[in-house]
């Protein structure tokens, strides 16, 4: 069960330790004292737009993953760009994950300074600046691992970590989707033999993220394009191994293939992210089970918006707009009306279009929606409501929000 945030304890320890006296009136903190007083209301009696995730659907797709992967030999290191949430970091390692991924090396900061010891970044440090921070980070904490995709950045590491008087763990990024990441083959062999031979760089193995399978429609076709794409990937991963290298990280994989990187030779770990809340872009993708809706998991996440102008007839105005729900597609799940459309194209206000409604809604009344996509979402709120059984039990600080660098 979670605890409720203490914000003297959040003050000293969070994001904001040593400025809590000279905070403006807008800051994240004294929107927290308003929060911290909403302890034990009805969630329905929030204000709106009000960011909630029911705890318990959330503990439960927590565990289901460990449960799935039981046995196989692949184990979870979720990736906290999803929640930008330490205190969920924590229950996700309490749960059996290996430590998290993050996508930036600003996340990777307030992970690693709010208690998350095992930390592996899967961006690449490009600039100076950032190689410079990153080895900061990595001389204060022992559990950040970095990653590489080109050997002028490793010659950077390398020298930035000699600077540091430190060595420093990094893994090969492959590319998978042409995105990011060394190109399969030869020059990630290269590049990995030359991260290798780095004096002060360990080699620490691979990752390869395939984010454009996850969201393939229907569980077979998804399955045939991950073991497709994978197949050079599988191919490096052998001619490192035989060549000697330390493969003991073999990390990627995602919410939508986490079931199926199992079938991968030597592969470790999956990056699973929307497990935790799920979204509508995920529900339609279809499961293993289930091809209609992607049911492994459930949704935990929702937005809670009031209805604010009933003057048309099948028409209604909320007060979540994009500003509180991104403009991502497919659009927002509004629940118990399947039959709603819901358009957050305006930034404070959402409109709502329907020919039938299991009632007459009034202004002032409330409906609760599933998110479109969970990551963006998250990023534009400082906190979420922890509910449990209807009312709110904790806030959860989002101490990474806007944490884009």
């Amino acid at each position: 069960m979670s605890q409720p945030l203490d914000r003297r304890k959040f003050l000293r320890t969070g994001a904001l330790a040593g400025v809590a006296g000279f905070l403006p009136r807008s800051s994240p903190a004294l929107t927290l004292d308003v929060a911290l007083s909403d302890i034990g209301k009805s969630k329905w009696d929030l204000d709106t737009p009000a960011l909630c995730v029911d705890l318990e659907k959330m503990e439960r797709n927590l565990n289901a993953v460990h449960e799935a992967l039981k046995g196989t030999g692949v184990a979870v290191r979720p990736h906290v760009k999803t929640h930008k949430c330490p205190a969920i970091a924590k229950m996700q390692v309490t749960a059996g994950a290996v430590g998290v991924c993050t996508a930036k090396l600003s996340e990777s900061e307030i992970m690693l300074n709010n208690g998350i010891s095992n930390v592996l970044m899967t961006g690449v440090n490009i600039s100076k600046a950032k190689v410079q921070k990153a080895m900061a980070l990595r001389k204060k904490y022992r559990g950040f691992i970095q990653a590489t995709d080109n050997p002028q950045n490793a010659r950077d590491l390398q020298d930035a970590a000699k600077a540091a008087g430190i060595t420093a763990d990094v893994v090969v990024d492959i590319d998978v989707m042409k995105r990011s990441g060394v190109i399969a083959g030869a020059p990630a062999l290269a590049l990995a033999q030359m991260v290798d031979k780095m004096p002060n760089l360990k080699f620490r193995g691979i990752l390869a993220y395939d984010g454009g399978v996850q969201h393939v429609m229907g569980f077979q076709n998804r399955r045939a394009k991950a073991l497709k794409n994978f197949e050079p990937i599988v191919s490096t991963y052998e001619k490192m191994k035989a060549a000697g290298l330390n493969m003991e990280i073999f990390s990627g994989g995602g919410t939508g293939t986490y079931n199926m990187v199992k079938e991968f030779p030597g592969f470790t770990d999956v990056q699973v992210g929307s497990y935790l809340f799920m979204d509508c872009q995920y529900i339609e993708i279809g499961g293993e089970k289930n091809e209609k809706a992607y049911d492994d998991f459930t949704p935990s996440l929702t937005v809670l918006a009031t209805i604010i102008n009933n003057n048309y007839p099948g028409r209604l105005i909320t007060d979540s707009g994009t500003k509180a729900l991104t403009l991502n597609r497919p659009s927002p799940f509004v629940i118990g009306e399947p039959g709603f459309a819901y358009a957050a194209g305006s930034d404070e206000y959402g409109t709502i279009t329907f020919e039938n409604a299991s009632k007459v809604y009034k202004v002032g009344d409330m409906l609760e929606l599933i998110v479109p996509h969970c990551d963006p979402v998250i990023n534009l709120y400082d906190f979420m409501y922890g509910i449990r059984n209807g009312k709110v039990e904790t806030i959860l600080p989002i101490l990474a929000r806007g944490k884009s660098q």
